[in-house]
């Protein structure tokens, strides 16, 4: 049975509330209009795929929860009605309402025709599903199918009408999960028990609070987005003229942006996702590390400490194991793992996308944005993090999506004009969705 990890449920209690809510979402432009009956074959194509499952709670303590499958969805979220380019990223903000890692679909499918003569597309799902890069590795599996003609319905039926064969075959299955649900419980303990005593041996040090952010009102919501495109041969070019890569380029893009937005700090302490995979995996496969960006860096100094990074993971305070988080209740586990990956800045790297990703059918795309919104966040539930990036590559350009927490962002557009601003600074052409 596939059960959930240590990320998986971090996200997970951010759904209930215990963090900041967390959704990603694929969005993809097109130059001209996609048909409803394209889109109906995409979903259908989700359906029964890596992203149809919902959480099950296990009945034996400390048997870790469990993914089973689940083909309920949404339904596609299509109007012909036309929107205004200006409404995009507005409009795809709103699509991380109503999903339901346990209880109900987790992801949405949804799209619009735009001013342009052209579409866009959002894939929205549940981080407690899959992080940035099983998002994509779900997409690339969907649209592959629907391209290679493959897409087949699949039926749900329940225990009542079916052969007494495959109802007895069904409770072979419950009882072999019972038994799982022991031996996995047993393997939780036991590596909780023995890690927990040898960090105990140690010591734990103490773990310094994290800082508390700026907060307005109650219900107030600071939250603002943007996609900027750039040209990958340019971006590749600056990059190495000044001794660094596309990444430490990207992450010294996005905290010179925090100090132009008026961060008031002379660093800024940047959280780096890194990818854990050993093979393409829709869940959530990914650690932590972290620098510290002065105002004196360059990206040839970024590449450097981001190199060193890498090699030192974020871990569980003072040598705990991480599975302690999982057999803990979850109040007890939000509070011990509280604002663990959170820093000034988030800089996410996702990669160069599949070539599967950049049409939509046969509609070709002008761009293919990756990024994080946070549905149903106040600004009482703000966390430190201020500026998050996300950066892909689709073809021949790069995409960077921001989304702005920071009381000093105005607007989506104006966080926009910053971005070229700061990119044109280092010889960048930025041009904003």
């Amino acid at each position: 049975m596939d059960r959930l990890g240590v990320v998986d449920e971090i996200f997970l209690r951010t759904h209930r509330g215990l963090g900041t809510p967390i959704a990603l979402q694929g969005l993809w432009r097109t130059v001209d209009r996609v048909e409803p009956a394209l889109l109906h074959r995409i979903h259908g194509a989700l359906r029964p795929g890596p992203l149809g499952r919902r959480v099950i709670r296990s009945r034996v303590p400390g048997a870790r929860r469990a993914w089973q499958p689940n083909v309920r969805a949404h339904p596609l979220d299509f109007m012909e009605s036309t929107l205004p380019l200006d409404e995009l990223l507005p409009w795809a903000d709103t699509l991380g309402a109503g999903l339901d890692p346990e209880f109900g679909p987790a992801w949405r499918l949804a799209a619009r025709w735009l001013a342009d003569g052209g579409s866009v597309v959002a894939l929205t799902c549940s981080h407690a599903l899959a992080d940035a890069r099983g998002l994509v590795h779900a997409v690339d599996a969907a649209l592959r199918e629907v391209v290679d003609g493959a897409a087949a319905a699949h039926a749900v039926s329940a225990d009542a009408g079916r052969p007494e064969a495959e109802v007895e075959a069904g409770d072979a299955r419950s009882r072999c999960a019972r038994e799982s649900e022991w031996a996995d419980a047993f393997r939780q303990w036991s590596t909780v028990v023995g890690g927990t005593i040898r960090a105990l041996r140690h010591g734990i040090p103490e773990r310094p609070a994290p800082e508390e952010p700026v907060r307005a009102g109650a219900d107030e919501l600071r939250v603002h987005g943007a996609v900027v495109q750039f040209r990958a041969d340019e971006w590749d070019r600056v990059a190495g003229e000044q001794g660094g890569t596309a990444n430490s380029l990207f992450i010294h893009l996005v905290a010179t942006l925090l100090w132009d937005i008026g961060f008031p700090l002379p660093a800024i302490a940047a959280s780096l996702p890194v990818d854990t995979r050993d093979e393409p995996r829709v869940d959530n496969d990914l650690a932590m590390t972290e620098i510290v960006v002065d105002r004196a860096d360059t990206p040839a100094t970024l590449r450097k400490k981001a190199r060193a990074a890498y090699e030192h993971r974020m871990s569980s305070p003072g040598g705990m194991p991480e599975q302690l988080l999982q057999v803990i209740p979850d109040r007890w586990a939000h509070a011990l793992a509280k604002g663990a990956g959170e820093r000034d800045i988030l800089c996410s790297n996702i990669g160069t996308l599949p070539d599967s990703l950049r049409t939509i059918g046969g509609h070709p795309c002008v761009g293919v944005a990756a990024r994080a919104i946070h549905p149903g966040l106040t600004a009482a539930r703000l966390p430190r993090t201020r500026l998050s990036g996300y950066l892909c590559r689709s073809g021949d350009g790069y995409i960077l999506s921001l989304i702005g927490l920071d009381p000093g962002i105005e607007s989506g557009s104006a966080l926009a004009e910053l971005a070229v601003h700061a990119a044109s600074r280092l010889g960048l052409d930025g041009h904003p969705w």
